[in-house]
């Protein structure tokens, strides 16, 4: 069933970022006066096929999701009516080729500054990023960070909630920058404090920002003691009911309740020993937390909650809501941040400077599709605006078969006042293929390593 979830999500990320590529370039081709030949979702046999409007144009939904295109009449590709030929996309001006072929790139921009746009107005609930313990001579210790203190901006951007530091900290990081990195401590006074990017090595999907500077967030005192029991879970098989006190586990002290899910996680079909206060009394029990799998982790599960705790949680949590205008703003600079980012990260690939394993193929897609989508509107939109920002990226890249090929090619006639030949075309054309092929291969392999091994 998860898989399926992640398959189906899949599809309509990818579907709704290629239809949004796409109508871009069928949009201004439209506007441009150029005949459109077909408009096709998807490679490969259609699945769905009608035809509309004064030039026949043929939209299509084809079996394999995973591209799309754009069908214009052209000279080039045969032999044309006579009455179309100043309806045919080589024989229009520079300048009106050069809009179509950007189109496609630039609606994905505008795609994810309209999915931001929404976000910052839905509004996002977090965890506020106050600093608990500090490991000992650590890097967030030397760096001057202090129990309690909160982070307030990273590199001039507010970070309001512990994803927003995490998520600041890795573009920073992956940008190959230093953490320039403003606090606030218990006594109001902020401070600036400089943490160097090296600290964090070879920076990937697996890096821990918050163990590698040594910094445990802040977290509410919440009693071991259950607050329910779900039923026809492990808690439920052992015995334990409402009520009950977890002190030990096969003999260690549980000191919270974040210390007694980590035990149970860690810890699938192992079985523990528990000591239980329940009404006064000392029990011994016996529970094996049983074994989930979800999203490429393994972790145990017994079936409890904890009981509801008497502090208030309100100063653990933060919540952002932007008016239309400011949020508008965001939406314009996030995506623009994250655009910049996405090409640093790939010229630092290129030298060496970053790892491959900051690839995606369409098994991580695939997987973060399911997952976001599973944690509701906010996070699925989030999820599609940062592939839209990839896909705009990528697709301008000077690589033949791209769109930002073609743009090369624009920007040589517009110098030379000669377009590229054909010939040339077509053997940047084998190069392209075999540079794109390259790339997808190794973020297959980067996904099969990622996932199996």
């Amino acid at each position: 069933m998860e898989i399926l979830q992640k398959v189906f999500f899949f599809i309509v990320a990818i579907g709704v970022l290629v239809t949004v590529h796409e109508f871009g370039h069928y949009w201004v081709a439209r506007r441009a006066g150029i005949k459109v030949l077909r408009f096709s979702i998807g490679f490969g046999r259609p699945l769905l096929s009608w035809v509309r409007g004064e030039d026949k144009t043929e939209y299509v939904i084809a079996a394999i999701p995973l591209g799309g295109y754009v069908k214009m009449v052209d000279t080039r590709e045969g032999d044309i009516a006579e009455h179309d030929l100043p309806r045919a996309f080589d024989k229009q001006s520079l300048a009106k080729r050069t809009a179509v072929v950007a189109a496609g790139p630039m609606f994905n921009f505008i795609f994810a500054i309209l999915a931001y746009w929404l976000v910052f107005q839905i509004g996002e609930t977090g965890a506020r990023p106050l600093v608990g313990q500090l490991a000992s001579n650590g890097v967030a210790v030397e760096a001057g960070f202090l129990p309690g203190d909160e982070f307030v901006a990273i590199s001039g951007e507010k970070t309001p909630t512990w994803g927003s530091v995490a998520q600041r900290i890795a573009t920073t990081v992956m940008a190959g920058e230093d953490l320039s990195i403003r606090v606030q401590g218990e006594e109001g006074f902020a401070r600036d404090l400089v943490v160097n990017a090296s600290v964090f090595g070879e920076f990937d999907e697996n890096t821990d920002v918050l163990e590698t500077l040594g910094i445990e967030p802040a977290k509410p005192q919440i009693p071991a003691i259950v607050g329910e029991v779900i039923p026809n879970g492990s808690a439920e098989k052992a015995g334990l009911q409402q009520g009950d006190l977890i002190k030990a586990i096969d003999g260690q002290p549980v000191e919270d309740w974040f210390a007694w899910v980590k035990w149970v996680r860690d810890n699938p079909d192992k079985q523990l020993s528990l000591d239980i206060q329940r009404n006064g009394s000392l029990l011994a029990l016996r529970l094996t937390p049983e074994r989930v799998e979800k999203g490429g982790e393994v972790f145990g599960r017994v079936g409890l909650k904890a009981q509801a705790p008497s502090e208030d949680l309100s100063r653990y949590r933060a919540e952002i809501i932007l008016g239309p205008v400011d949020a508008f703003v965001g939406a314009v600079n996030r995506t623009a941040e994250y655009s910049w980012l996405t090409l640093k990260v790939l010229g630092r690939m290129l030298i060496g400077e970053a790892s491959v394993k900051n690839l995606s193929g369409p098994l991580t897609i695939a997987d973060v599709a399911g997952q976001t989508a599973s944690f509701g509107l906010v996070a699925f939109l989030k999820f599609l605006a940062i592939v839209s920002i990839s896909l705009g990226v990528l697709n301008l890249l000077p690589v033949p078969m791209l769109d930002g090929g073609h743009l090369l090619y624009f920007a040589v006639e517009a110098v030379t006042g000669k377009s590229v030949s054909e010939a040339i075309q077509l053997r940047a054309q084998q190069i392209g293929i075999a540079v794109l092929a390259s790339v997808m291969f190794l973020a297959f392999y980067v996904d099969f390593t990622r996932y199996f091994g």
